[in-house]
């Protein structure tokens, strides 16, 4: 029989039940209890808590996440670490009482459609079994056929009316165990996915009213289209006009260039739409990286709010640009796309909410 301990989660003083084999935000999660968190794997630090009675099992903590002298301090992953016996913890809770908490919960879904959209990027289409209650840039994690236990998570990009057929935009990592392994190669149209969620916290805020400028490089646009679908489809009027960066190399890296128009066209002073390629010219296209576009275009962006989602290089370029141009860090909200291997290695800004 599965042990069970008791959580009790600092400041908040809520207590949740967690198995000696289930990791410990999942335990606070599907009980409804948000704590930061970001990649789940152990790797960006996002969860980082402390431990103020008991003993964890750290798991599979990444060295550059979690040291070897805040091991010594008490600290931990909660994203991979599991209770050792009843256990007491504080965590960094930015609770922010205008975003919904939907517990996570898992889920089965069929593939109802596969599309190659770009340069090595699919658009994965999953039909899910009941309905999904989620915030507008929130991710699942999808679970790796064969591999017992592993999961690979991805933003999704159809809005939270939408609540059963899931969008995925998916690019492939050479030698990824999840893209190369599966989705890249065998992964068909019907086949049956299990996968749990929802997850994240860069979510659209309903509440901010000021003009947003909203930069995406790769599929760091999902998460970012889904925000911009909720806002237009959905008529939510509560936020400022949406003015979308996107970025990539070359034309062939840049995909749904004309749904964004047509938005732009449907929606004219609600959306303003700016595709940027920083290797070749194309009509219609601006010349540049997205953060000199960006630069050119405003000469301040006091009074705006900004959302960033992609490569880390790109996001750490797009925030400095930010904030010369006067935007606060708590103005920004920021999503960084890592495959498993560059993850290991990133060291999480902690100006930035994620």
């Amino acid at each position: 029989m599965t042990a069970e301990y008791q959580v009790t989660i600092e400041p908040l003083g809520r207590e949740v039940t967690c198995r000696e084999d289930q990791t410990i935000l999942d335990a606070c999660l599907r009980a409804g209890v948000w704590i930061p968190h970001s990649c789940t794997h152990g790797t960006c630090a996002t969860c980082k808590a402390e431990v103020l009675e008991g003993e964890v099992d750290h798991g599979e903590a990444s060295s550059f996440a979690l040291m070897d002298f805040e091991r010594d301090e008490g600290k931990f992953l909660p994203c991979v670490a599991r209770p050792r016996e009843d256990l007491v913890f504080e965590a960094d809770v930015d609770v922010d009482e205008d975003i919904p908490v939907y517990p996570v919960e898992d889920y089965a879904g069929t593939v109802v459609a596969l599309e190659d959209i770009a340069l090595d990027t699919k658009r994965v289409v999953i039909e899910i079994d009941r309905d999904l209650a989620f915030n507008a840039g929130q991710y699942m994690a999808l679970s790796v056929p064969g591999h017992d236990g592993v999961t690979r998570t991805y933003s999704m990009a159809n809005p939270p009316s939408e609540t059963r057929r899931l969008e995925f935009q998916i690019r492939r990592t050479a030698g990824g165990l999840a893209t190369d392994g599966w989705i890249f190669k065998d992964l068909a149209v019907g086949d049956a996915i299990a996968l749990a969620g929802p997850y994240g916290r860069f979510v659209l805020r309903e509440d901010r009213s000021e003009p947003a400028i909203m930069i995406a490089g790769g599929t760091g646009l999902a998460p970012i289209a889904a925000m911009i679908r909720h806002a237009l489809l959905d008529d939510v009027d509560s936020v400022g006009t949406l003015h979308l960066y996107q970025g990539a190399r070359t034309r062939e890296w840049m995909y749904d260039v004309d749904h964004f128009r047509q938005l732009e066209a449907e929606f004219p002073g609600r959306f303003v739409y700016r595709p940027c390629l920083s290797e070749e010219e194309a009509e219609g296209f601006a010349t540049g990286m997205v953060t000199d576009v960006l630069n050119a275009d405003h000469e301040t962006l006091k009074g705006h709010v900004g959302y960033v989602c992609g490569p880390p290089a790109m996001v750490e370029a797009a925030l400095k640009t930010l904030m010369l141009k006067r935007l606060f860090p708590r103005d920004i909200f920021k999503e960084e796309f890592l495959d498993m291997s560059a993850a290991a290695t990133q060291v999480r800004s902690p100006l930035i909410k994620r």
